[in-house]
């Protein structure tokens, strides 16, 4: 299933997710998945991402200073049950962020499933360029989120999931 994926940048202090988080519940937003990196690890995928496939428009110098400066946030991704409220709510709040098609599929908590799902991916030859999931028991689905290359060829596949 196709969802949107908010993803945005926090200040990587102590308290910061917990501000987002209740502002959030005291709108009554649920998070249904999230992840969380330091953001230099973002910058740094960017630059060797871009030094693969363009031109670099700026020094390895200049990157690793944009490199050192984004560990002072986090990177943060996101599903919540009510975009459209939660978009509105961070830009009321000057939170700056992004949306992106994602692929969000509940998978059986067995062995292999995970490993079929992705052998989907790469039997239609659907990079994907990242994935978070958890399961909160044994008994319970866990949900995963794709970033798929191709989300439109991606969604087609897995539209009955």
């Amino acid at each position: 299933m196709v969802r949107t994926e908010i993803s945005l940048f926090l200040k990587n202090v102590p308290g910061e997710l917990g501000k987002l988080a209740s502002l959030f519940s005291s709108s009554g937003i649920n998070i249904d998945a999230l992840s969380i990196q330091d953001a230099s690890d973002y910058v740094r995928d960017l630059f060797q991402a871009r030094g693969k496939t363009l031109k670099r428009i700026a020094s390895a110098a200049s990157y690793n200073s944009i490199r050192k400066d984004s560990a002072e946030f986090a990177m943060i991704r996101l599903l919540a049950d009510d975009t459209d409220k939660a978009v509105d709510l961070l830009s009321k709040n000057e939170y700056i962020y992004d949306i992106n098609p994602v692929i969000a599929i509940e998978l059986e908590n067995r062995p292999g499933t995970l490993a079929e799902i992705s052998g989907k991916f790469g039997e239609e030859n659907i990079n994907i360029n990242y994935v978070y999931g958890s399961v909160s028991s044994p008994e319970a689905k866990c949900l995963f989120v794709f970033c798929p290359e191709d989300i439109d060829l991606a969604s087609k596949i897995f539209e009955n999931y």
